[in-house]
C-alpha cells in the first residue's frame, strides 16, 4: 500500500475509549453486557413478529428489518473490541479496517432508509387510512427494502475506493473504538478534499434528505392528528408515533451532532458520541418499540411463554411415567392387587386425573 515516498500501511491500531488498563476490564464488561442485550432484544423482536401472524404488517416487517440491520451493525464492531482488550491486542488489518468501515456506513445507511420508510408508513396510515392497504401492499414494502439494499452499497463502495488512494503519515492510531471513517481522514497526509466533498454531496442526499423526508412527513401526522375531534383518538393516532419519534430523535441527535462538521474538527470526544449511534441506539431500540406496544408485548410474552410451557409438560410427563414404573414395582404382574390388564375407555377416562389447562393445547 506504498503512497510515493510515505510509509507503507499494513495496520492501525484502535485505541478505543481509554488506554489505561485498569479500565479494560470495566469497558470489556460494560460493552459485553450492551452487545449481548443489543443481540437478545433484536433477536427476540424478530422472533415474535415472526411467530405472531396478526404482526404481519407493514409497520412490523420494517421494524423486524430494522432489527436485523442493528444485529449487524453492533457485530461489524463490538466483537473486535472485545477481541482486543481480550487478547491485549489493538491492531487491526489495513484491509480488515476499511471492510469495517464499508460495513458500518452500509448499515448506517440501512437504518436511515428504514427509518424514512417507516415514517411514511405511519404517514399513510394515518393520514389516508382507507388507502393503507393497496399503498402498502406487501410487493410495494419487499420492493423498497430490496432497492435500499443496492442503493445503500453505492455510498459505502465510493468511500473505501476513495480511502485506498490515500495516504497515512507515520502515526495510524485511531482514537475509537472501530474504524470510523473521520478519524481515518485525520490521519491522511492527502488531500481529502475529495473524500470531504462525496461527504458533503452524496451523504447529504443519503442522509439529510432521508431526515427531511421524515420531518415532512410527521408535519403531515401531526396535522391531521390535530384535526381529530376526540381526545382519544389524538392519543391513539399519536401513540403509533411515539415509539419511532424517539428512535427517530436518538438516531438523528448523535449523527449529526457527529458529521455535521468538517473531519478536521474531529475529536475523541466525538468517538464516544459515536458510541450512542454506534452502540447504545440498537440496544435500546427493542425496549422502545416493545414496552409502549401491547401487541408486541403480547407477542413476546407469548414466544417466551412456549418454552416454558413446553417444560412444563415435559416435567409433567416424566411425573406420570415414574409414578406408573412405581405403581408396577409396587404391584408385580400376577397380584390380585393388579387386576384385568385390560380397562376400557370409560373406566380409564373416570379413574384418570383432570388433565391440567396447560397442556390443552399439543406441543411440537
Amino acid at each position: 500500500m506504498a503512497r510515493g515516498n510515505q510509509t507503507i500501511v499494513s495496520e492501525f491500531f484502535l485505541l478505543g475509549l481509554s488506554e489505561v488498563p485498569e479500565h479494560q476490564p470495566l469497558l470489556f464488561g460494560l460493552f459485553l453486557c450492551m452487545y449481548v442485550v443489543a443481540v437478545v432484544g433484536n433477536l427476540l423482536i424478530i422472533l415474535a413478529i415472526g411467530s405472531t401472524s396478526n404482526l404481519h404488517t407493514p409497520m412490523y416487517f420494517f421494524i423486524a428489518n430494522l432489527s436485523c440491520v442493528d444485529i449487524c451493525f453492533t457485530s461489524v464492531t463490538i466483537p473486535k473490541m472485545l477481541l482486543n482488550i481480550q487478547t491485549q491486542s489493538q491492531s487491526i488489518p489495513y484491509v480488515g479496517c476499511l471492510t469495517q468501515m464499508y460495513f458500518l456506513i452500509l448499515f448506517l445507511e440501512l437504518d436511515n432508509v428504514l427509518l424514512a420508510v417507516m415514517a411514511y408508513d405511519r404517514f399513510v396510515a394515518i393520514c389516508h387510512p382507507l388507502h393503507y392497504t393497496i399503498t402498502m401492499s406487501p410487493k410495494f414494502c419487499i420492493t423498497v427494502v430490496s432497492v435500499a439494499l443496492i442503493i445503500t452499497n453505492i455510498y459505502p463502495l465510493i468511500h473505501t475506493l476513495l480511502m485506498d488512494t490515500l495516504s497515512f503519515c507515520a502515526s495510524v492510531r485511531i482514537h475509537h473504538i472501530f474504524c470510523e471513517l473521520y478519524a481515518l481522514l485525520k490521519l491522511s497526509c492527502s488531500d481529502i478534499h475529495i473524500n470531504e466533498l462525496v461527504v458533503y454531496t452524496l451523504g447529504s442526499c443519503l442522509f439529510v434528505a432521508p431526515f427531511l423526508f421524515i420531518s415532512v412527513s410527521y408535519m403531515h401526522i401531526f396535522s391531521a392528528i390535530l384535526r381529530l375531534h376526540s381526545s382519544q383518538s389524538k392519543l391513539k393516532a399519536f401513540s403509533t408515533c411515539s415509539s419511532h419519534l424517539a428512535v427517530v430523535s436518538l438516531f438523528y441527535g448523535t449523527l449529526f451532532g457527529v458529521y455535521l462538521r468538517p473531519s478536521s474538527s474531529y475529536t475523541i470526544e466525538d468517538s464516544v458520541a459515536t458510541v450512542l449511534y454506534a452502540v447504545v441506539a440498537p440496544m435500546l431500540n427493542p425496549f422502545i418499540y416493545s414496552l409502549r406496544n401491547k401487541d408486541m408485548k403480547g407477542a413476546l410474552r407469548n414466544l417466551l411463554r412456549e418454552p416454558v410451557q413446553r417444560k412444563r409438560y415435559k416435567t409433567f410427563l416424566a411425573w406420570v411415567r415414574s409414578r406408573a414404573a412405581g405403581s408396577r414395582q409396587c404391584f408385580p404382574r400376577g397380584t390380585a392387587l393388579e387386576g384385568p390388564r385390560e380397562a376400557t375407555s370409560a373406566t380409564r377416562d373416570a379413574t384418570s386425573p383432570p388433565r391440567s389447562p396447560l397442556f390443552t393445547r399439543p406441543f411440537v
